[in-house]
């Protein structure tokens, strides 16, 4: 079996990785795998989902209070 050494580093500026392996020799060849974290993907919501979830936030509101609102400021632009 070969052997094989996991090692954990950063990207660095320019997209760029640097790993030291101590067990190695100038000259050797090597094979290198890079692994890639996974990036949790955003969850989509559908239209539906967004509107229900404002009219929870906003339950208490009727639509005679919004209008109430909206008449008031109406009324303020013309005084």
């Amino acid at each position: 079996m070969q052997p094989a050494l996991r090692i954990t580093t950063k990207v660095l500026p320019g997209n760029k990785i640097e790993i030291k392996i101590p067990e190695a020799e100038i000259g050797d060849s090597v094979d290198v795998f890079v692994i890639l974290p996974e990036k949790a993907q955003p969850k989509r919501r559908s239209v539906l989902e967004i509107i229900e979830q404002s009219r929870r936030r906003h339950a208490s509101r009727t639509a005679e209070d919004i209008d109430r609102q909206l008449q008031q400021e109406r009324l303020s632009w013309e005084s």
